[in-house]
Parts: structure tokens; sequence; C-alpha cells
């Protein structure tokens, strides 16, 4: 074909895309949608024209159109990485983990249930072998939610359903795909009942192959990045490759799952790039890839509609029943799903819950579209596949399709509105009463300033005042009857503002490269996920959310037992160093939040909720600052650098800002502007480095830090080290309770520990011993001791301890300093445990 005319087509198809989205905006329907019935249109006028005897002046555009090189590799090897890679690169995932349960569900458990559901009924209507039926079932089992995650986003939905459809959406290709090549192979070879045996035999290699290819992959790219790290098109360019690379070698030359691998790759590198990428090389690699999947999943959706009149072409009066069939088994598969088994998994706690509205207007949504098309016309293509079976499978999956696309898909809004998805909450619709209110009296305050600064005309500005004013009252009154928004809620609302007035703060942070790029995610989940908890959890959510932010998780306990049981230490000083720059992070955002509180929410919500919200700040800091002195007093040197870092990274940010502003200014050129800005960046290069923590200490080592041993010979350290226990506590654990027996003495070989008697608080570090008053006074013990920090502890009994403090003076001042700091007689306590 002629370059020239495909060429025509290819630019003709970006201008129908171009209109189709202020179309569908128009016309209030998902843009997919509108694709699809442009491509239909397109696709039938030029049979149309093609055949008809009216005119042959348009027989060449019609045959360009149909004459375009479109199979089923085009849209599987061309178009399906691209589309895949971009979504795991925008997916939150720290906040997809807290939703994996639904996620998981609906994208494999649902995948698998719709396909079987889908074959067996087939089988039982029909005279298909059993594979084909399988193979229809696995075609129209992969959704395409992106109009009702449109739709969901346009009427400000909660953003936990939008990501559970997003993840779904990511996942049940893969899953579909998978299926779709098992059974495709059945179907070629012939076998007329294939063993289900066999067929999940070669499953865990498809998913563990691709996921082990993408990941080695996108390692080796971000190695690769980093070593360009001052090329940002170098950069992008390298991750344009990374899909296709991992696509192609997991599909071509180990037979695993190219959907995995490309999958797999881009999670591997939506963890590690910001940490290991320019942020400005990273923002824009997002945003190219935003744009390559945009066109990506427009010319998927347009050509694979454009293909549906020659896919009907040989439709029969029986397949509209089989049809109907497909129809009624995969949503009645979606259904049993999200109705039967996802209230089940919340009953056990295992899943959060979901509401009904939300799983129904998900399963309205449901809509399938160019991948179950591109599927089908990968069937339709093969030579091995039987005739009728090719047949069959092209015209149920598109018939399928044009339903999801036509019926769901136009109807998807009016489903949501008759759901009440569109309206506030009452409590939403009171809040919107009194903030217009308060904004209304801010913004008469700010016109009134302005006014005066511009000197207008006396007569019109008192007559736009009076107007403004009639406005105003009106506001008041209205919020003033407002009656119905409890203490409870207008706390619920005040702390839903605070934690995203506590987002947008991070974000400036992160824009002003105070906060690192490594850090800016995990910060940015946790603003999340309180605004989350609030919402749905009032002040107990949020205090719990809060509480989690600050607490040591699942992942580091593993760590810690790699470290002390295994000797694997890399994890554990990964882990800390993370935990280290996060409290960091959240003191510096914390301490920007009373402003927000006094200058905003308490003119909205009044000053007893302003001052419960003080509260709780107050406690978020205590708790943040608990845990960060844990971390400091048993890494000191560690936590002085980074704090050294983080203040150089503060001073080269205001550097940049004052060289900005004298290039504004004129002061310097565009040559010594470039020259300085170079020098900055080379120094941020080190202030962004992470200093190297060091964890790995030996017993022996733990013995010789300890200054109360300092007098000590080899021999009796040697002794000591025998005689010591090692004990591990995680933070929050109880390591002496008061009133117990006193039997041992502890020494705090790594981590921290908080003592605390009546009023009085001490925070013990490494090189610190407690426990030993009770022992020499012969008495119980009245204080407790609780870890603050995952801490190792060396435990001696009391006689061995009491031999050693005869023979070493080191140990006996530290006794001395113990009691003056408890304001007990030192020689009174060495008197009693002599």
């Amino acid at each position: 074909m002629d370059i020239v005319l495909i060429t025509a087509v290819i630019a003709s198809l970006f201008l129908v895309i171009g209109a189709a989205e202020p179309l569908a905006a128009r016309l209030r329907l998902p843009y997919t949608v509108i694709l699809a019935v442009l491509g239909i249109l397109i696709g039938s006028g030029a049979i149309f024209f093609l055949r008809t005897d009216l005119t042959d002046a348009l027989n060449p555009i019609a045959e360009a159109i149909l004459g375009l090189p479109i199979r089923s590799n085009v849209f599987l090897y061309v178009f399906l990485p691209t589309l895949l890679f971009q979504a795991t690169l925008g997916m939150n995932l720290r906040r997809m983990l807290d939703d994996w349960v639904p996620i998981l569900t609906l994208a494999v458990v649902a995948v698998v249930v719709a396909t079987f559901s889908v074959g067996f009924a087939l089988s039982w209507v029909s005279a298909l072998p059993l594979a084909a039926c399988l193979l229809i079932g696995a075609i129209v089992s992969t959704t395409d939610p992106s109009a009702v995650v449109s739709i969901f986003r346009s009427i400000s939905a909660p953003r936990r359903l939008a990501r559970i459809i997003e993840g779904e959406s990511l996942l049940n290709d893969a899953a579909a795909i998978a299926l779709f090549g098992l059974f495709m192979s059945f179907v070629m070879l012939g076998v007329p009942d294939p063993k289900l045996s066999d067929a999940l035999a070669r499953f865990p290699m498809l998913i563990a192959g691709g996921a082990a290819t993408g990941w080695l992959t996108a390692r080796v790219a971000i190695w690769v990045m980093a070593l360009f790290r001052a090329h940002e098109l170098a950069i992008i360019s390298i991750s344009v490759a990374l899909p296709y690379l991992a696509y192609i070698g997991a599909e071509q030359t180990i037979g695993a799952s190219g959907v995995i691998a490309v999958v797999a790759a881009g999670l591997t590198l939506n963890l590690a790039g910001p940490g290991r990428l320019p942020p400005q090389a990273w923002k824009n690699l997002r945003e190219v890839w935003d744009l390559l999947a945009h066109w990506a999943g427009a010319l998927i959706f347009i050509l694979a509609a454009l293909l549906i009149p020659r896919l009907l072409e040989e439709i029969r009066w029986s397949d509209f029943a089989l049809i109907g069939v497909v129809i009624l088994a995969a949503i009645a598969a979606r259904a049993v799903i999200l109705f039967g088994l996802l209230p089940l998994l919340t009953v056990l706690r295992i899943s959060p819950a979901v509401e009904r509205p939300y799983r129904s207007a998900i399963l309205w949504g449901g809509l399938r579209g160019a991948v179950t098309l591109a599927l089908a016309l990968a069937v339709t293509e093969s030579f091995r596949v039987p005739v009728e079976v090719r047949r069959v499978v092209g015209i149920l999956a598109t018939g399928f399709t044009l339903f999801t696309l036509i019926v769901q898909g136009t109807t998807l809004r009016s489903v949501i509105k008759w759901l009440g998805l569109d309206r506030l909450s009452p409590i939403d619709e009171a809040m919107s009463r009194q903030v217009v209110a308060v904004a209304l009296q801010t913004v008469r305050e700010d016109v009134a300033r302005t006014t005066e600064a511009y000197a207008l005309t006396h007569d019109i500005v008192r007559s736009e005042a009076r107007l403004f004013g009639d406005r105003l009252d009106e506001a008041v009154k209205t919020a003033e009857t407002t009656a119905d928004i409890s203490d409870r809620d207008r706390i619920t609302l005040g702390l839903i503002a605070l934690a995203g007035f506590e987002r947008d703060t991070i974000l400036t942070r992160v824009r002003e490269r105070i906060i690192s790029a490594r850090m800016a995610d995990r910060i940015i989940s946790e603003a999340d996920r309180l605004i989350e908890a609030a919402r749905a959890g009032g002040r107990g959510g949020y205090q719990k959310a809060a509480r989690r932010s600050v607490a040591y998780g699942r992942g580091f306990r593993v760590a810690t037992v790699l470290h002390s049981r295994l000797g694997i230490s890399a994890p554990l000083v990964r882990l800390t160093a993370d935990r280290f720059e996060r409290l960091l992070s959240q003191r510096l955002i914390l301490r920007d939040l009373d402003a927000f509180i006094d200058g905003r929410i308490r003119r909205i919500h009044g000053r007893r909720v302003a001052e419960l919200l003080h509260e709780l700040m107050a406690r978020r800091i205590e708790a943040v600052e608990t845990a960060l002195s844990g971390l400091q007093l048993q890494y000191p040197g560690h936590s002085e650098e980074l704090e050294r870092r983080f203040i150089r990274r503060t001073a080269l940010r205001m550097e940049e800002r004052e060289y900005a502003s004298m290039r504004e200014d004129g002061l310097i050129g565009a040559e010594v502007y470039t020259t300085l800005m170079q020098d900055v960046a080379k120094r941020r290069i080190s202030a962004e480095a992470r200093p190297h923590l060091d964890i790995a200490v030996q017993r022996g080592e733990f013995i010789r830090q300890f200054s109360v041993f300092a007098d000590l010979d080899d021999d009796a350290l040697r002794r000591l080290g025998r005689s010591l226990r090692t004990r591990y506590v995680d933070a929050g654990k109880v390591v002496m309770r008061r009133d117990s027996a006193a039997k041992s003495v502890f020494f705090i070989a790594s981590g921290a520990v908080e003592l605390s008697q009546g009023r009085q608080v001490w925070r013990l570090g490494r090189g610190d011993m407690f426990g030993q008053m009770a022992i020499l006074m012969s008495k119980a013990r009245r204080a407790e001791a609780r870890a603050i920090a995952p801490s190792t502890l060396l435990v001696l009994d009391e006689a061995r301890f009491r031999a050693l403090l005869k023979r070493s003076p080191a140990l006996q001042e530290a006794v001395r300093a113990s009691a003056l700091q408890r304001g007990i007689d030192p020689e009174m306590v060495l008197k009693t445990g002599g």
C-alpha cells in the first residue's frame, strides 16, 4: 500500500482522536464509547463506499482504511505494552497494597470465575468443543474500566474506589491473556477436551517466568538510567525501550507471559525510579508516558473498532442467542464475586468493606474493549484454528463488546445517578454552605483592599459592594440555618481538610526538593491514608492511621529477624534509613499544620474543633519525636548526618531561589546563571545521597562499646561474653514490668528504651544499662521499661552482675551516675549492693 495513503489515514485518525474527547464531554458519554462508535462508523462507511455503485471517487480512501495492516500482533506487541507500562508507572503501589485483597479478587479470581462460567455455559448450549468455549470465556473476561474510572473521578467518588478499579484493570489483563494463551494452544492442537491439570501446571511458569524477566530487565534499565542521570532524553528513551524488551524477552526467550513481564518491569521502575533518577527527569518521564498511553489507548480502540463490521459479516440469527448466553454468564459471574465473595471476605476481616452502591457501579461498569477485540482477532487470524471456531469466537467476542459499550457504557452515568453516587452527602452539603460563607467573607476583605489600592471610582465600588454584600448575607443566613452538622462531623471534616493540607504541603516540599524524591511517594501515601481513614472512621480512624505511620511494620520485623538470625543486614539497613528520613520529613511537615488550623479550620468549624485538632497534632508530634528519639539514641552518628544533609538541601533550595531572582531582575546573565545552577546541581547530588548506616556489629564489639566494661582485660571480656544472653525486642514491647522481681540487668547494645517511673521518664540508648537499681537495693522494680525502637539487649543475671560490680571501677561509677540521676544516694546503693 502507498505510504502516502497510510500516513494520511493515520493522521486523519489522530484528528478523530482529538475530536472524540470534547465530543464525549459534550454528550456526557465515556470517551472509549465515542471512539468505538466513530471507529465502527468509519469501518462501515469504508465497506459501503467500496461496495456501492454510487461513486468510485472514495474507493482509494476506503481501500486504504480497510487495508491498514491491523493484526493482533500490532495490538499485543505495540500498543498493549505501552498501556500496561504507563498504568504501572501511574499507580500508587503503597496505597494499592491496602486494598490488595479486593483488587486481586476482581483481577484474578473474577477472571477465572468468568472464564469458566462463560465456557461451561456455552458448552451446554452450543456444539462447540469445551476448549473453544473456555477460550471465549478467557477473551471476554478482561475488562476495560477506563470509562467507569473517568466517571467516578468526575463525580468526586472516593479515591479508594478508583484505585480498586485501576488495579483490577491492570492485573486482569495479565490474568485473562495468560488464560487465553493456555486455551488457545489446546484449540490450535485440536484437543477436543483439554485437561485442566495440564493447563494449571503451565500457569505458574507463565507467571513466575514473566515476573522474573520483567524485574531483571527493569533493574538493568534502572542501572543504565542512573549512569545517564545527567542526560534526561537518554533516560526517557531507555524507559521507552524497557516494556518492549521485557515483553519480547519473556514471550520469545522463555515462553513466559509478556504481560506479566511488562507489569513487573513497570512496578520495579515505579518503586526504584524516584530514588535513583533526578526528580525533574522522573517527572518528565511520567508525562511522556502519559501522552504515549493516551495515543496508544485511543489508537488501539479506534483501530479495533474499525474491524467490528468485518468481524460481524457472517453473523447468523442463532449467534444472537449465544451472545445473550455470554452476556448473562459474564454478568452473573461478576455479580457472584461482587455480592458474594467480597462481602464474605469483609466478614472474615480479610478485605476492607466495599459499599453496595459502589459494587453495583463496578458490576455495570465492567466494560469490554480493545483487548477483548485484539484477542478475538488473534483467533480469527490463525489458520490452525477450525473455521467455525474462528467465526464464532469473532462474533461472540465482538457482540459482547458492543453490548457492554453501547448498552452499559451509555447508561453507566444514569446508573450512577440512580445509585445516588453523584450526590453530596448531607454532611458535605451542609459543609459546603459553611465553606461558601467563610470564603465570601475572605473575598470581601481582599476585594476591599484591592479597590483601595487601585483607587477605583467610589460609586462603582459602593454599588458592587452592595451586590456582593447581599450575596454574602444570604450565604451567612443559609449557613446559620444549617444545624445538622454535629461536633463529631465537624471534627471529621476538619481532619479531612487538615490531612489534605498536609498532602499539599508535602508536594510543595518535594517540588522544593527539601524532601527527597525517594521518600515522596511513601509520605504522600501516608497522607492519602489519613484522608481516607478520617473519612471512613472519623477521629478514631485518623488516629489509627497516624499511629500506623510511625509504627514498625511487618516488613521491619522480618528484616530484624533476617539480621539477627541469619546475618542478612541489607533489608534492615534500607528500612532503618528509610524510617530515619521519613520521620524527619514528618516532623518538618507537622509543625506547619498549626497555622492552618488557626487560619482556616477555626473560621469554618469554630474554636472547640480547632482546639481538639491542636491536641491531636500535639499527640502526633509527640509520637514522631518519640520514634525519632529512639533512632537517634540507637544510631546517633547517622541521625546527625541526616540532619546535616537536610539543612544542606534546604540551603541549596534557597540558593537556587536567589539565583533565579537575580536572573529575573537582570542582575546576572544567562551564561552566569547556567554556570551557577550547574554548580548547585553538583552539590545537590552529594546532599541527596544517603549516608551509610552500619548496623553489622558482632557480640564482641557490642561488649567493647560499653564504657562500663572499659577497664576489663580481654580474658574478662571473653568470659563476660559467654555469660551475657542476647535478647531481641520489637518497638513497643515491654522489657521490664513495674513491681516485678529483679533478677537481671540489661545493657542496650542497639536500639532505645524508655524508662517510666510515676511522672518521670528517661530515655536510654546504645551503651546504657537499666534494671540495676532494683537488684542493688533488693526491692521490686519501681520502673517500667519499654522499647521505643527495635533493640538488641544483653542480659546479665544478678549473681554475675554483683560479682562484676565488685571488680569493675567503671561499672561502679556508672551505678553512681545512675543513682544520682534518680535522686538516690549512690553510696547507699553501692553499700547495699556490696
